[in-house]
């Protein structure tokens, strides 16, 4: 991995998740040849079974609309973000849309929510889910989170389902979200964060087990520190070891789960 540049890293996901956006819904996918499952990137077609897994509920899952859920993500951002409304919400690496029409309801007619992702196919599904859902309150925008297509201090709250682990610069991400909060503003991410030192055949496998929301996972000390060094306060990282269980059948056989846990993280910009 290391000897790809940012740019390499970037097109390698983008093409992972240009798949996992154009395939048939109906049709069974796995986002890598090592098996995986139900990773962040991809997984099998029952995917309000992996969201319950992830923390969503019933009323969550039956309240979104047809084609936003793909399975993805490694927690429940919104139900951690405590959304008001009126409140403007930025999803960082939107994907379908699935956080965004479920942070609509809780924002309102009032507020907004803006989903950010750097898959064309990705921003073209939601677009299209938004416009027959009539989710007048939600837009989808092409950009990285690297570099955010938002003006400054323009948003209340930033949510992101394992998203941030896949950026190949995570400080420019942090930077960039403390730069698009408004004083006051709040950041509630779910992502996977390194709990022990990942052995080589994971960090070298780019293809697979990076794109799969694996090799690019950092450890929680280095999360603190970048997030510090963006100018947040108020750092909270909350590792799950429930999530584990679900982990582990990412790459089946692997025991990805000795070294991954999902956490809850959550920071302020005052």
């Amino acid at each position: 991995m290391n000897k790809l540049t940012h740019d390499q890293i970037r097109q390698k996901v983008r093409s992972r998740y240009q798949q996992v956006a154009v395939k048939k819904a109906e049709a069974p996918s796995s986002c890598s040849s090592a098996g995986s499952s139900s990773s962040c990137c991809g997984g099998p077609t029952d995917y309000d079974a992996i969201s319950a897994r992830l923390g969503y509920s019933n009323d969550e899952l039956s309240a979104v609309p047809e084609g936003a859920n793909l399975g993805l993500g490694c927690g429940n951002p919104q139900a951690i973000a405590e959304l008001k409304a009126s409140e403007t919400v930025l999803d960082l690496g939107s994907g379908g849309g699935f956080d965004c029409f479920l942070a609509s309801r809780q924002v309102g007619d009032s507020g907004k929510v803006i989903g950010v992702d750097m898959t064309p196919e990705m921003i073209s599904r939601a677009r299209n889910t938004a416009d027959k859902g009539r989710f007048a309150n939600t837009e989808f925008r092409l950009g990285e989170i690297e570099h955010l297509p938002l003006a400054d201090q323009s948003v209340d709250v930033i949510i992101s389902n394992c998203v941030i682990n896949l950026s190949p610069d995570k400080q420019q991400v942090f930077h960039e979200a403390f730069r698009v909060l408004k004083p006051g503003g709040r950041l509630a991410i779910s992502d996977v964060v390194a709990t022990a030192e990942l052995p080589p055949e994971i960090t070298d496998n780019i293809d697979e087990l990076y794109t799969g929301c694996i090799s690019g996972a950092s450890p929680i000390m280095n999360l603190e520190s970048m997030l510090r060094q963006s100018g947040f306060t108020g750092i909270s990282i909350e590792p799950k070891d429930e999530s584990r269980t679900f982990i582990k059948d990412w790459v089946p056989g692997a025991n990805v789960q000795d070294y991954l846990v999902s956490a809850v993280i959550k920071a302020t910009k005052k």
